[in-house]
């Protein structure tokens, strides 16, 4: 990572073009189906946004995840950033993500800073078009988890996702394959983080080593 300060480089890259996702899913040898024809489907995909919060810890910038507990919809059991559908009352992408963040983790009354959002994702198990948010604290809130909707949260230092021995290849079963497949995923204190999360780490990791 470069010696200029984490969250001032994301503050820069973020204005620019964004990497996108093709150099990671080169890793798993298949393709998703595309934004655009995502967003033509009948009836559309329902709009979501989530939270990449980085906040200090200790002096060491952190980012954090949550470990959602199992239950029958297709994202059970799984690792994500706090997030999930927009509701009626949102009046942005952005308020869904930041209302959300507050309901999971329990964060309420932090002042958070968005820096701006990568790239967009369609995820087809769950007919979702999800955009991800990324922003900042300096004051995170004490964090009071709901536990219907939170397992575990799970605190990374941002060091951490750089290295290159987190990035791990293992056998699972993809649904929009039908058949199970060797997929690149995140070994992230001994959780599995793979697909759509996946791919937001590892375009947020692009845009901090380069």
């Amino acid at each position: 990572m470069s010696a200029m300060d984490p969250v001032e480089r994301l503050r820069e890259a973020l204005k620019g073009p964004l990497p996108g996702h093709d150099r990671f899913l080169e890793l798993s040898g298949y393709k998703r189906p595309d934004l655009e024809r995502a967003r033509e489907l009948d009836p559309p995909p329902r709009e979501s946004a989530v939270l990449a919060l980085l906040h200090p810890r200790e002096g060491i910038w952190h980012t954090l995840l949550m470990l959602r507990p199992p239950y029958e919809g297709v994202h059970g059991g799984q690792v994500s950033f706090p997030g999930g559908r927009r509701e009626p009352e949102d009046e942005s992408l952005e308020g869904t993500a930041l209302r959300e963040f507050m309901e999971e983790t329990g964060a309420r009354g932090t002042t958070i800073e968005v820096l701006g959002t990568l790239s967009p994702i369609y995820i087809p198990p769950s007919r979702s078009l999800v955009t991800p948010y990324v922003g900042v604290s300096t004051a995170l809130a004490p964090l009071a988890p709901d536990p219907r909707e939170v397992a575990e949260l799970i605190d990374v230092p941002l060091h951490q996702l750089l290295r290159q021995d987190i990035l791990k290849h293992r056998e699972q079963y993809i649904q929009v394959l039908g058949r199970p497949t060797q997929i690149p995923y995140f070994d992230v204190n001994g959780h599995v983080v793979w697909g759509a999360t996946a791919m937001m780490l590892a375009e947020l990791r692009e845009l901090l080593l380069h």
